[in-house]
């Protein structure tokens, strides 16, 4: 003898509620849009070195600038102040752990200020770059650029500063040409040291950052 409706049993009309709440809840899951991730990886002007707050570095404007926009992202600093080429290659792995859609590549400072040979910093950078990519095949990577004072000398500044739109053009990267473009140099936008930028000086770096990601987003 069938039941109609009114005679289902109080067990199997509990089963029956639950089942479709866990169907609901399935569909509303696939649905939903996961945030994908984006890789800060450098040194102490991406970490915000002498700043009253990590708010204030330019991976976390970039940040603010993607939840106004309703961009699901989550921004992943992993800046660390003093690192070089050397140390960023031997701290990579370890970043490499979590996923990365987009992976900005921000190294090579500390190596100019310290008088390393181009070579062996360009060495490292295509170390890390190959590294990343055979991790994450299909990860957008961002170089970005950096130059020297003059008084590091003509031929060493040519040639680190030529050494980001080179090692771009040969692995097909996003190249920010020059991070600190319009900060660096300019006293009101930098702290004391004359080398890290202030909270205005990020700001600025934010936006030259943003002109060069918003379009791989």
């Amino acid at each position: 003898m069938r039941l109609n409706k009114s005679e289902i049993p109080p067990k199997r009309k509990s089963q029956t509620w639950w089942a479709v709440v866990l169907g609901l809840w399935l569909v509303s899951g696939l649905g939903a849009t996961e945030p994908k991730t984006m890789v800060f990886f450098g040194d102490s002007l991406t970490a915000g070195y002498g700043l009253e707050s990590s708010d204030e570095a330019f991976p976390a404007l970039i940040q603010e600038r993607l939840r106004v926009t309703g961009q699901p992202w989550r921004v992943v600093n992993a800046g660390l102040s003093g690192e070089t080429t050397a140390g960023g290659l031997r701290r990579l792995d370890w970043i490499l752990k979590q996923p990365a859609d987009i992976f900005v590549l921000e190294l090579g400072g500390n190596d100019g200020l310290r008088g390393i040979s181009p070579e062996s910093s360009r060495a490292n950078l295509q170390a890390m770059i190959t590294r990343i990519r055979e991790r994450y095949p299909d990860v957008k990577l961002v170089l970005a650029g950096m130059q020297m004072p003059a008084n590091m000398g003509p031929d060493y500044t040519r040639q680190f500063a030529a050494m980001y739109p080179d090692l771009a053009r040969e692995n097909h990267l996003t190249l920010i040409p020059f991070l600190l473009e319009g900060v660096g140099g300019v006293p009101r936008l930098n702290q004391a040291d004359g080398i890290h930028p202030n909270a205005e000086g990020h700001s600025k770096v934010a936006e030259t950052v943003w002109s060069v990601i918003k379009v791989l987003l």
